[in-house]
């Protein structure tokens, strides 16, 4: 079975002001494209209220690191009264959004993801000896760099918007 450890559980990032949706799910898109990650979207809903848009997105994207261990950041968007906005910047008018979101990351470290060692109780019970005393300095290396990753995908988003003066 596979076992899957929480490395990160439950970083959050809060923003309300002016943003770029389009932006933003592309600066995240092209974050985990540049770090190896393969994107598997789980959701993208939007549902449309009379006082604004509310947006839901859940990623699961993930690397494998070796052919026993993969990386998952489950990250979870939720873009709630969102509104076009024409504003003046300079000279010229812009188009933007304005909202409130909340991103929610998690860093999973998956073991056996492909099940090979629990066909038998004994291979099972390898596998435990072998996750305790041998492999243990590889996972605790490969948990440093989920926790590095999400750690710096939060950075990047929250630096967007930080960044972003309308």
């Amino acid at each position: 079975m596979t076992e899957r450890k929480i490395v990160i559980d439950t970083l959050q990032l809060n923003y309300q002001g002016l943003f770029n949706m389009n932006e933003l799910y592309l600066i995240i898109d092209k974050w985990f494209r540049e770090k190896g990650y393969d994107k598997y979207e789980k959701k993208n809903f939007e549902h449309v209220y009379k006082d604004g848009k509310q947006i839901e997105i859940e990623m699961e994207p993930w690397k494998k690191n070796t052919d026993y261990s993969k990386s998952i950041i489950k990250t979870n968007i939720l873009v709630t009264n969102l509104k076009e906005v024409v504003i003046k910047k300079d000279k010229f008018t812009v188009k933007t959004n304005q909202g409130k979101i909340l991103i929610t990351f998690m860093g999973f470290l998956e073991t056996d993801y492909e099940g090979r060692w629990e066909s038998k109780a004994w291979v099972y019970f390898l596998r435990t000896l072998f996750d305790q005393y041998i492999y243990r300095i590889h996972t605790d290396k490969f948990e440093g760099y989920v926790a590095e990753d999400v750690n710096h995908l939060y950075n990047t988003i929250k630096a967007y918007l930080n960044l972003q003066k309308y």
